[in-house]
């Protein structure tokens, strides 16, 4: 049986391979999605993304399976009990971010219809496809990137810089940065 090519970062970590394989790089639109990797690519500043992953469950459970609705209500009581919880990033910035974010999030669902329609919409909602041959030529940021964290900041989303928003759009395949020889590379296009 012949091994499938997939892009180097996937490594060999079981968890790895099926966030690759099953979410990596497939459109997502799906509001409380959208706001689930927003949250989780801000926990992930300053650390590694199998950090975020391996606590990704957790992280559900904890944030009310990421409704927006129910995180923009968390007052200081339920923000002190997710400091408490050990199955997550309990940085107090990162935490006051997401509360933050999902407020904001609402008013970009009231203002443009859902979310889905206000982000997808920098790329005309279609997928931007790059044609990396190896890992090393992916940017942290694109000029792209740098213009929507700079709208979102305004917006008064946290946690949103260029690298983070990069990552957020690759994650919810608003760009396919699966490498060329990637098994994915070209099932995306389809």
């Amino acid at each position: 049986m012949c091994e499938k090519s997939r892009c180097q970062w996937a490594g060999d970590l079981p968890v790895y391979i099926d966030y690759h394989d099953n979410e990596w790089g497939r459109p997502v639109h799906d509001d409380n999605r959208l706001f689930e990797m927003l949250v989780l690519e801000g926990m992930q500043a300053g650390l590694t993304w199998i950090t975020v992953l391996k606590k990704r469950e957790a992280f559900r459970q904890a944030f009310d399976e990421f409704d927006p609705v129910k995180v923009a209500r968390y007052g200081d009581k339920k923000i002190q009990e997710l400091l408490e919880n050990k199955g997550i990033i309990r940085n107090r910035l990162k935490v006051n971010a997401a509360v933050t974010n999902a407020k904001v999030f609402l008013e970009v669902q009231k203002n443009y219809g859902s979310f889905d329609q206000f982000i997808w919409a920098y790329v005309d909602h279609i997928p931007i496809k790059n044609h990396w041959e190896k890992m090393e030529e992916i940017p942290a940021a694109t000029p792209l990137s740098n213009r929507i964290s700079k709208d979102l900041k305004k917006m008064g989303f946290k946690f949103v810089g260029p690298t983070i928003i990069y990552a957020f759009m690759q994650a919810t395949g608003m760009v396919n940065d699966h490498v060329t020889d990637c098994f994915l590379y070209q099932e995306m296009e389809a």
